[in-house]
């Protein structure tokens, strides 16, 4: 292969980063949908069931995640917060002439979240009930509760964000701000969205399920140096979340360390022997459970050193402020003695490998559901279109 003509024509190697609206025109762009959607209630305004269909755009070719977002990643979240007996979800995909889709920001759970709040949003107005009200009576309230979608949720609790975000937006003070916005000639509306997503991707179970030729466990391990630092080596990496310090605030609480004596390693394959990646927002939730189970083992390990040490029962030891203490006793070693000792392996519990260095692979059972909600109140100039949102709150 020859070399790319920029390079021949200056002679040296060429760099090309696109402006803003290349990037809007060339980049793998996140969803396309056109959909209908029929909700059933019964008398009590309580819903029967969700029907709804979508033609999802896929853009001109196939991409890496493309045929799950709008299948796996967006009909499985169709339920949202509230508990839908039967629901019916009809996805044909299509290619067009625009750039693929593919996994952007949410990947399929805000096109279910839009879809499900405008539906609950128009049936609220046209059964006459405050959409506050007729979320709330159509919440999921008993747990672990199985949805029509795949999806089983562990817990939650939907009235408490509703509550929240309705307190702090003055929901009930609403009808005097409209009022008062009249009477300058202005429109004032407010609306919420009640929110839920699947984080925490895999588990493993699942994508095997749907052909995927990987388990999405995560990988961790800790490594105690002698002197007491500690380095961490994870499969998650890190583009901007800022891994870096709160995996170290997970190790220096555990420990009672300075933040400073611990070093995040990522990305790096010379040194990280495996690891699945961050997406799916599963760096909290499988990267840092990961890390959790191969302190457990550390914990336990420099526990047993310093009972050892300090002739005193297992678990009758303490760690605090950098120090493991025999409880209700003066006794106690510093984590940088109970580590040197480990490496000196001089006084060792028969039978213990010297080193206070620990691994651990996490694969989650279930998807965690974050859930929350969002309230919106705008003021609209009916003679210029212009749009002011002048309060915004969560939940």
């Amino acid at each position: 292969m020859g070399l790319p003509l920029g390079v021949q024509r200056v002679g040296r190697p060429v760099k090309w980063v696109s402006d803003r609206t290349e990037a809007f025109l060339t980049d793998a762009h996140g969803r396309d949908h056109r959909s209908e959607a029929e909700l059933a209630l019964d008398a009590d305004n309580k819903i029967l069931g969700l029907r709804v269909k979508t033609i999802a755009n896929l853009g001109a070719y196939m991409s890496l995640f493309s045929s799950s977002v709008p299948t796996y990643l967006y009909a499985t979240l169709l339920s949202g917060q509230y508990d839908i007996p039967a629901i019916h979800a009809n996805v044909k995909t299509v290619y067009t002439n625009t750039t693929p889709v593919d996994a952007y920001r949410g990947a399929g759970r805000p096109e279910a979240t839009y879809l499900l709040e405008r539906i609950m949003e128009t049936a609220a107005r046209e059964v006459g009930l405050s959409p506050a009200e007729f979320r709330r009576k159509n919440f999921i309230r008993s747990f672990p509760h199985q949805t029509p979608v795949i999806m089983c949720y562990d817990a939650g609790d939907y009235d408490a964000t509703l509550d929240a975000a309705l307190k702090a937006a003055d929901y009930d003070g609403f009808a005097a701000r409209k009022a008062e916005a009249a009477s300058r000639g202005k429109l004032r509306g407010i609306g919420l969205s009640c929110y839920i997503e699947a984080c925490g991707i895999a588990p493993s179970a699942a994508v095997g399920s749907l052909g995927a030729g990987v388990g999405l466990w995560e990988s961790a391990e800790v490594r105690v140096n002698p002197v007491g630092s500690i380095e961490v080596l994870t499969g998650s990496h890190s583009h901007g979340q800022g891994h870096e310090t709160t995996f170290a605030q997970l190790i220096s609480e555990r420990f009672g360390l300075d933040t400073n004596a611990v070093s995040i390693v990522h990305g790096d394959t010379d040194k990280v022997q495996f690891g699945m990646g961050t997406y799916g927002s599963r760096s909290g939730a499988v990267g840092m459970s990961a890390i959790v189970k191969a302190l457990d083992k550390v914990e336990a390990k420099a526990k047993k050193i310093a009972a050892h040490l300090m002739e005193a029962s297992e678990g009758d030891i303490q760690i605090e402020g950098g120090e493991l203490k025999v409880a209700g006793t003066d006794k106690k070693l510093t984590f940088t003695e109970v580590a040197l000792a480990a490496y000196t392996a001089h006084n060792l519990p028969e039978g213990m490998e010297p080193g206070l260095k620990e691994g651990a692979f996490y694969d989650p059972t279930n998807f965690t559901f974050p859930a929350g909600t969002y309230v919106c109140e705008v003021e609209v100039d009916p003679d210029t279109g212009k749009t002011e949102v002048v309060n915004s709150s969560a939940g």
